[in-house]
């Protein structure tokens, strides 16, 4: 099988720099090397030979044609310099020769080949002979504590990331003797699926998949004893496809060393696919843990605040921490102004006991150095440092130009990684303008926004990552008769579109952090240079950038403007959002709002991530162009989304989903949505319609629908998931300033169901079915339940100039009046059932998991809901029998024409409506209610206008109450 040699930019010859001594860097050696550090192809280095690691994997680009994917992992010889390293921190030259001394570059390294080594005086030199041997790439072990205290409590924490993909792997650590590792005090989290005990890893949930996925469980452990008292964790069956930061998180409680000295742990993994690999286990795969008898756990306390709110001591105090097997004789807190060159005592508030810490009143816009000094006892001396800058710190000292001309991006992730580094700090971005690619956010880094400051996107940023599938069977489409998403049941890269499995193609970029704010009153845009279109992957290399904040398996997020505690609310009249004051009048004073425009696809796109608070953004203030969807939140948990004006987008305002782009599916709940103003090309709140798994406990208060050429309020389960419990405006994130409002929607509400599976292990088949008289030819999901809706309740609500008339694309004002010719579509309730098999060519050959035939949406409110719609339909219309919603159809224009001009509902149980109206402007021949397949219904209070002298329809409806009679 012909394999493809991978590509590297690394030069032809590589002088290597490690880190340099205080008294400068050393000029000659003995030219012995060691691992560099990023190794993955170095196997093993000896006294005069070099093992480099060959085999295959999968790897795909954006590129990559579908059958192309499997490489090689052997590396060229210009490569080998970037994989190794001095082994006494000297300046080295390196060049690799064939074994006829002929230098090499392009070609590959094989068996024979010679590495030379040359000091960088020429006066030293070694030949280290190459050999190569079919393995798997090393992985990479990582201790998050370099050093833990003798004798003290201590949760250690070990990250491993495999150094390829592969499905059904095998992972080994090797702990030292001195560590119990149990199934109850051992934690594992498995490519990002989340915490678990060991003992549970084998019933931990792999979400929500249909018959075809091959796993059943998550992975599978075992622990055993080594022969010097260590012991071996194995981890197996494990899908190491995805790629979502580091694949095992490892934590082990409670850990006491009884004894200094340095314990070694090292790891292993086994790859499956496309061949059976084992990595060596050695340069990064193995870590030391230094236990000292100096205090080395005394660190910031580090403060995680919902809402960023600043104060006279957010700067000025600080809060520590540390841990001591034995309470001292005395303890004094020192500081350093000169970065550790000389110390004074610093007053402290300290509580030896408790093992906490505190001072205050720092000097602004300083940077301090705290340790501790153990006046006796077993830990007597100082303890490690801690760094802290008291204030925020401009960007600008790290070379950003902020001038609107020069690349900014190295100046700004050298700012961002310093702090990250000192353990945290705000990076301010004073006035003036900052051109990006890609930002890479870290853990506890906060970025302030200034006024006048604007951060502008320019093109370059980052590729989309390179993946074990590719995505192309998706971007052939997802009609009603394309089967490309449903080819590969385990290709978690076809379940969604691409904007949403591509996560480094943006503008900031965070994996796997917490602690992470953007905040301030300055503006960020895309400048034009962020691509919202699906087939963004046609473009140039350096034009793929569709998103502007993307966050995966993220904590503690927060974005937005400085915190306000009033209301947002709109002013039609001047057509500007306001903030309603204490005193109940209107300020339109926007200053302290996050502006953001020109987003993309995504202004945000947050997957897997739990604790988000976006609030106070002004979207579109300046420009409309260039924007999508807004804030996309998929399988996140508690959310909370306040004070929003979207000007205009061509999508989704604020939407909660759940897709498969981590390889993996995950439910999503706990929402507070209160005030959402804006206008869209698409629905300004919509659950779905990425629905793989469920969605729960929703609430949203204060909507102003300014247009939605889709529908003002959207619920839909497209490929299974159960949806419940979604409330609006019931009061539940505060109390109601206003009633909500909803103008020039195509319907105000769509609450469907359909049934597309877009999930791991679907299946589908293409069938030929009549339905109502027309002839359907597409696909149906075999293996894959129809999704749930229920308890939903709709609340005080005004609904005018029911018409897709949003704003979106417009030419000649703000909004174009009705005309006539905009399309209009009823508030629309409607489940899903599946053909019956008498009407199906050659029948109906399968059954659904639970025997369902029919998905009902079940238990939904309207209560104070209030319709005027433009009407004007003829009473042919009452006749019209909407299509079921299929495979690649899931949107009110898969419906047609429904039968009444109020609501229309089919397939639902237990209805309630009451204290409402469905009323129009001009004579419309429908109903003004259609039930179709209603079980259970009581109507009650409702003001109806209509022509007819029916102004309910019946269809297979059953227990229906108008007033409390039966109809």
């Amino acid at each position: 099988m012909k394999k493809n040699i991978s590509v590297s930019l690394v030069v032809l010859v590589c002088i290597a720099f490690s880190a340099l001594s205080v008294s400068g860097q050393k000029t000659s050696s003995k030219a012995e090397i060691t691992y560099g550090p990023q190794p993955p192809n170095i196997a093993a280095i000896s006294a005069d030979s070099v093992i480099v690691i060959s085999g295959s994997t999968y790897r795909f680009t954006v590129d990559t044609p579908e059958d192309k994917g499997l490489v090689t992992t052997n590396i060229r010889a210009k490569e080998l310099p970037a994989q190794i390293a001095s082994k006494d921190g000297s300046v080295q030259k390196y060049a690799v020769l064939d074994g006829k001394g002929v230098l090499k570059t392009e070609s590959a390294i094989e068996n024979g080949d010679r590495l030379q080594v040359i000091s960088a005086d020429g006066k030293t030199s070694k030949t280290y002979h190459i050999g190569t041997k079919n393995m798997a790439l090393s992985g990479s072990l990582v201790l998050q504590q370099k050093a833990v205290t003798v004798g003290t409590l201590t949760d250690l924490v070990l990250y491993f990331t495999a150094g390829q993909r592969s499905p059904d792997a095998r992972v080994k650590i090797y702990f030292p003797a001195g560590i119990e590792v149990n199934p109850n005090n051992t934690t594992v989290n498995v490519i990002g699926r989340g915490d678990v005990k060991l003992k549970d890893l084998p019933t931990q949930s792999i979400g929500r998949v249909g018959t075809k996925y091959s796993y059943k469980k998550v992975g599978d452990y075992s622990l055993s004893k080594t022969s010097n008292g260590g012991t071996v964790l194995v981890l197996e069956h494990l899908d190491l496809r995805p790629a979502n930061g580091a694949d095992l998180k490892m934590v082990v409680s409670g850990v006491k060393f009884v004894k200094p000295g340095n314990y070694p742990f090292s790891a292993t993994y086994s790859t499956s696919k496309p061949e059976v690999f084992i990595s060596p286990g050695t340069g990064r795969e193995t870590t030391v843990l230094t236990v000292t008898n100096a205090l080395s756990n005394f660190e910031r306390v580090i403060a995680k605040n919902f809402q960023y709110k600043e104060d006279t001591e957010t700067y000025t105090k600080l809060n520590f921490k540390f841990a001591l097997s034995e309470v001292p004789a005395g303890i004094q807190l020192m500081q350093s102004l000169d970065r550790g060159k000389s110390w004074a005592p610093s007053a402290a508030t300290i509580d030896k006991k408790k093992g906490t810490a505190a001072v205050s009143r720092l000097k602004p816009h300083q940077f301090y150095t705290f340790r501790l000094l153990i006046k006796g006892g077993m830990h007597k001396g100082f303890s490690n440092t801690v760094s802290f800058y008291s204030g925020k710190l401009d960007v600008k000292s790290f070379g950003a130009g902020a001038d609107g001309k020069k690349d900014d991006t190295e100046a700004i992730n050298k700012a961002i990684t310093y702090l990250n580094h000192i353990g945290g700090g705000t990076l301010l971005f004073s006035e003036g303008t900052y051109n990006v690619r890609t930002v890479h956010l870290k853990s506890n880094v906060y970025l302030y926004v200034a006024k006048g400051a604007v951060i502008k996107a320019i093109k370059g940023a980052d590729a989309p990552e390179t993946t074990w599938f590719s995505d192309k069977k998706y971007r052939s489409g997802l009609s009603p008769t394309a089967p490309g998403p449903y080819a590969d049941p385990e290709n978690y890269m076809t379940k969604q579109d691409v904007g949403h499995h591509y996560f480094r193609n943006t503008m900031f970029f965070g994996e796997r952090l917490d602690n992470v704010k953007i905040i301030g009153s300055g503006l960020i845009t895309g400048d034009g240079n962020l691509v919202n279109g699906d087939n963004v992957m046609n473009n140039a290399p350096d034009n793929r950038a569709d998103k502007m904040f993307t966050l995966k398996l993220c904590t503690n997020v927060e974005i937005g403007g400085l915190y306000r505690n009033e209301d947002l609310w709109y002013d039609p009249a001047k057509d500007e959002p306001y903030y309603i004051l204490k005193d109940g009048t209107k300020s339109f004073n926007h200053d302290d709002m996050l502006k953001i425009e020109r987003a993309g696809h995504f202004a945000l796109l947050a997957t897997g991530t739990d604790s988000i608070n976006v609030h106070d953004t002004y979207f579109a203030k300046y420009h409309s162009t260039n924007a999508r969807d807004i804030y996309d939140f998929m399988a996140c948990n508690y959310v909370r989304v306040t004070n929003i004006y979207s000007k205009v987008s061509s999508d989704d305002i604020v939407k909660p989903g759940s897709d498969c782009s981590l390889g993996f599916t995950r439910p999503a709940r706990d929402y507070k949505v209160r005030n959402i103003i804006g206008d869209t090309n698409c629905n300004l709140f919509q659950i779905g319609s990425e629905t793989a798994d469920d969605i729960k406990d929703i609430c949203v208060d204060n909507i102003y629908v300014l247009g939605a050429n889709k529908a003002g309020f959207s619920i839909s389960t497209n490929d299974g998931a159960h949806i419940s419990d979604i409330h609006l405006n019931c009061g539940h994130t505060g109390k109601l300033h206003s009633r909500s409002k909803m103008l020039r929607t195509r319907t105000p509400f769509f609450i469907s169901i359909s049934n597309r599976a877009r999930i791991l292990g679907a299946e589908v088949g293409r069938y030929v079915f009549m339905e109502n008289g027309i002839k359907h030819d597409e696909l149906l999901v075999k293996n894959v339940n129809i999704g749930q809706v229920e308890n939903i309740i709709i609340n005080g609500i005004d609904i005018t100039e029911v018409y897709g008339g949003s704003s979106h694309g417009g030419k000649n004002g703000r909004w174009k009046a009705f005309d006539g010719k905009q399309n209009k579509a009823t508030p629309i309730v409607a489940g899903y059932k599946l053909p019956d098999a008498e009407v199906v060519e050659g029948g109906l050959d399968f059954k659904l998991p639970n025997g369902q035939h029919t998905g009902y949406i079940k238990n939904i409110v309207f209560n104070d809901v209030h319709v005027l719609v433009k009407g004007g339909s003829p009473a042919s219309d009452k006749d019209n029998i909407p299509p079921e919603l299929g495979v690649g159809q899931y949107n009110v224009a898969n419906l047609k024409v429904q039968p009444s001009y109020g609501l229309w509902a089919r397939h639902v149980k237990d209805l309630a409506v009451s204290g409402s109206s469905f009323k129009y402007e001009q004579p419309d021949g429908r109903y003004a209610i259609f039930l179709d397949d209603v079980i259970g219904a009581k109507i009650s209070d409702v003001k109806l206008t209509s022509g007819n002298e029916e102004v309910i329809g019946l269809k297979n409806a059953v227990n229906v109450q108008l007033d409390g009679k039966n109809l």
